[in-house]
């Protein structure tokens, strides 16, 4: 379990798009189980949309992006390699197949599960799902490769 501390010792991201509050399990090079709370106190909310408050797909999959980078991230470092946060970044390169099934608000718990497809290297390839109160609200499959800065 990565707490808010840890995983902005590996993510680069800092509030307000810091976007996955904590980890709750992760298996090297399988999948990987994080949530957000959803809060109405989120800056997107002023915009989207006034009177009625609707978190955006897009920071739904970015979500699913920062998940998954952190699972990429600690199934290198599992496997030995040197994953110095301040020498390497995850950059997302793709998003395919990304559906959103239903609206997340605010109050909501954004729960995501992302699962590797394939890993060649640096390049990693993940099905992304998004869950409220265990109801799919979005998912998508998402590439990712780990650089160095």
């Amino acid at each position: 379990m990565l707490n808010v501390t840890d995983i902005e010792k590996i993510l680069p991201h800092r509030f307000p798009f810091l976007l996955i509050d904590k980890v709750l399990e992760i298996a090297p090079h399988e999948s990987i189980k994080a949530y957000k709370n959803v809060t109405i106190g989120e800056h997107i909310f002023q915009g989207h949309f006034p009177g009625h408050p609707i978190y955006p797909g897009v920071m739904v999959i970015e979500g699913m992006a920062q998940a998954g980078g952190v699972l990429a991230f600690k199934s290198m470092e599992a496997d030995g390699t040197d994953m110095d946060p301040q020498n390497k970044v995850v950059y997302f390169m793709s998003i395919d197949k990304a559906k959103f099934r239903n609206p997340v608000k605010p109050g909501d718990r954004l729960d995501y599960t992302m699962s590797v497809i394939k890993n060649r290297g640096k390049v990693w390839v993940l099905d992304g799902k998004a869950f409220v109160d265990g109801d799919l609200v979005a998912e998508a499959e998402l590439k990712a490769m780990i650089m160095d800065k």
